[in-house]
């Protein structure tokens, strides 16, 4: 099968030309002004950018989230990232407690047979004895090259300094990413304690327990762990301009620090959650949104490339039958939302 498409603007990484494009079998044969190639499709798209496939890094579907599921599966999130210009992404395969990484990676190949595009997988890592190590080695061999772990959620999702340590080491040692969700959870989980008892139960309070120090300390305090391990490193989700510093001082030292940030936290404030009645609940997501001053920060981080990536986090549940499980309790909400359509637009109309 072959396809031409022809009078587009053609955008690569270097610059964006008048030109055709000729497909075929699947693969880019040919780019060049008025190309003469027979195909079996021809495309006129005059006044109209032709751009590669975007790649979203950071999406949860079909994930278990605070007793409940994403509201996408596989086949809804990718058919949804596909109408938005993004043909690959890459999601997260979760471990529980106890269950073998391998186990867990086919689990999730199973999840993903219904997916309308291209898709890689991180696996998060929630209980590794040292034992246990060569496991991560068996999922390089399969194909997953990255290992999340987390500093957030004791007794659910979060993982011990040390151990963040000696995945960090082996990763390296293996040719493997390690990603890290860096909040202080154990402070986090104290203000929390002491809001309710305050009776404190609006969805403001999920930013309002969750300070941007909690993120920077976090993210400071596993920069210093990459650095003892001789690992490169990958922050997702940098919401804070405190965060951001942390890990610019590190680039700045040559240290092998990435980062990524969301269309949330460039575009969505602390003002959001503080929406009158319990609308503010759509906007509960981890790490939480900011004052807006922030997003300046966020924005001068992409234009520097002190931050790498922008992902979504795509995690969304639906207002009426999931969000609404926290009306008397922000902890209960579950935390998260959509995006995995509109990331490009957002880029292109807003950077």
């Amino acid at each position: 099968m072959s396809l031409l498409i022809q009078h587009g603007l053609v955008v690569s990484s270097q610059h964006s030309n008048p030109s055709d494009l000729f497909i075929q079998d699947g693969i880019i044969a040919d780019i060049g002004p008025s190309l003469s190639h027979r195909a079996d499709t021809v495309i006129d798209a005059s006044g109209m950018y032709v751009i590669p496939g975007a790649i979203d890094v950071h999406t949860h579907l079909d994930a278990s989230v605070g007793g409940t599921t994403s509201s996408d599966d596989f086949e809804s999130g990718t058919r949804a990232a596909a109408f938005g210009g993004t043909t690959c992404i890459i999601d997260f395969a979760t471990q529980s407690r106890g269950q073998r990484l391998t186990d867990v990676l086919h689990a999730w190949k199973t999840k993903a047979y219904s997916s309308t595009i291209d898709y890689g997988l991180h696996m998060i890592v929630v209980d590794l004895h040292e034992n246990r190590l060569e496991d991560l080695d068996a999922l390089v061999e399969e194909g997953v090259t990255s290992f999340k772990v987390f500093t957030a959620y004791p007794g659910v999702l979060m993982i011990d300094d040390a151990t963040i340590f000696r995945i960090l080491r082996r990763a390296a040692s293996i040719g493997a990413l390690v990603c890290v969700h860096a909040e202080n959870g154990t402070v986090i989980d104290l203000l929390v304690r002491e809001a309710l008892a305050a009776g404190n139960t609006s969805p403001v309070f999920h930013a309002l327990t969750r300070p941007p120090a909690t993120e920077a300390e976090a993210v400071h305090r596993v920069i210093a762990l990459a650095r003892l391990a001789k690992a490169p490193l990958y922050i997702v989700h940098v919401s804070s301009a405190d965060a951001l510093l942390e890990i610019e001082n590190a680039r700045r030292l040559g240290q092998p620090v990435y980062a990524e940030t969301c269309p949330q936290y460039l575009f969505c404030s602390l003002e959001d959650l503080k929406r009158d009645g319990f609308e503010g609940a759509k906007y509960v997501l981890t790490p939480p949104l900011r004052d807006s001053f922030h997003q300046e920060a966020l924005w001068e981080g992409l234009r520097t490339n002190a931050l790498q990536v922008v992902s979504t986090d795509h995690c969304p549940f639906f207002y009426e039958t999931q969000k609404i499980a926290g009306r008397d309790d922000f902890t209960k909400i579950p935390n998260g939302g959509p995006g995995i359509e509109n990331r490009p637009q957002l880029l292109y109309h807003f950077g």
